[in-house]
């Protein structure tokens, strides 16, 4: 989310202005979290709110880099109606997402399109400009639907499919169709969307190839995961999906392995402009996780998920503490039947476990 508070402290912001009931002014946001952690510098350098994380994403060494890209790239002033909240993020302000090296944005999400279809055009514009591979959004239906491919080597692709449900509190007529610009909208987690996404899997698939459904869903708090979304999540599983990236919760909320894939249920925010805003302490939204799972190639089986926990301050991330690590631990471990393990580096790990009874596996 690096629009609003964090666009005001980049080189090139854009216009503060706001719409909110309370806060009218971007610039509130960095005030709050001075107030909660102490003097941010200004303008920050284009890396500053990603901290500590490129460092942790190089050590990985991952094949693809994939973000939900959850504000509007543009300087459009055209507010979405009767929206409560808007983000968005100057053109100018570009390096910052650029600082991480993203392969895939995903926007199918619920403020891509908070200034309108001129804003979500020019964001459109600007990532492709800047060679940035999208997914969830575009001119019209088809754009919207198609997956972003990333190339590995000669023989392994990363696929990724962007869907944003209405739960999430994307609005209708947000909606692509073959004459308008807009989302990927699921009305509802439906056993036919989801078997749409499975026919699409089955044309695009090749031998090696992994695929990802990033899905945007659900509230912004809690811990429960509604039945509704792990049916979505078991039959994209069941039909040919290896990973379901789900976000939209503002921290991290429960993991599941079925039938040895990955579901990540919410993975929270990574960066944002919360720091300073109260009345959620219990969450500890200040913590975030960078999701490292390594999948199996020619089955698509995880073979293990590592999870780096950082913290946000000064509306950058730093490596968290171990106690913080271990909070998160013990919040994630053995909901959804899935184990979380301490590593001896410091790492989270989920890894697949046997079939037996009491396995988080087919319902």
């Amino acid at each position: 989310m690096l629009g609003r508070g964090v666009d005001q402290i980049l080189a090139h912001p854009g216009s503060p202005e706001l719409r909110e009931q309370i806060v009218r002014d971007a610039r509130t946001y960095v005030r709050l979290a001075e107030e909660a952690h102490g003097h941010i510098p200004r303008p920050v350098p284009p890396a500053w709110p990603w901290g500590d994380a490129p460092a942790v994403l190089d050590e990985a060494a991952a094949d693809a880099r994939i973000v939900n890209l959850e504000t509007s790239v543009t300087r459009s002033a055209d507010f979405a109606p009767g929206k409560a909240v808007c983000y968005r993020m100057s053109p100018a302000n570009l390096p910052c997402l650029e600082a991480v090296r993203p392969d895939v944005c995903v926007l199918a999400n619920n403020h891509v399109l908070d200034f309108g279809v001129r804003g979500l055009t020019e964001t459109l514009e600007v990532l492709a400009g800047a060679g940035l591979r999208t997914a969830g959004a575009g001119a019209d239906l088809a754009a919207a639907r198609r997956a972003a491919i990333v190339p590995v080597d000669d023989d392994h692709r990363v696929v990724v499919l962007a869907l944003g449900a209405a739960s999430s509190g994307i609005p209708s007529h947000w909606a692509a169709t073959a004459r308008r610009p807009g989302v990927r909208l699921l009305p509802v987690l439906s056993p036919a969307a989801a078997d749409d996404v499975a026919l699409q899997v089955r044309q695009l698939r090749r031998p090696g190839d992994v695929v990802i459904a990033s899905v945007h869903w659900g509230s912004n708090w809690g811990y429960a995961v509604p039945d509704e979304q792990v049916r979505f999540a078991h039959r994209l599983i069941e039909g040919g999906v290896d990973v379901v990236h789900g976000h939209s919760s503002h921290h991290p909320r429960p993991i599941e392995v079925y039938r040895d894939r990955l579901v990540l249920y919410g993975c929270g925010d990574f960066v944002d402009d919360y720091e300073g805003i109260r009345g959620y302490e219990d969450y500890r939204p200040e913590l975030r996780i960078a999701y490292l799972p390594g999948v199996a190639p020619d089955s698509g089986r995880l073979v293990e998920l590592r999870m780096t926990v950082l913290r946000a301050h000064r509306m950058r991330l730093e490596r968290a503490t171990p106690e913080d690590t271990a909070w998160l631990r013990a919040v994630l471990d053995g909901r959804r039947g899935t184990p979380v393990v301490l590593s001896a580096d410091g790492a989270l790990v989920v890894r697949p476990t046997p079939r037996r009874r009491g396995w988080a596996g087919p319902d």
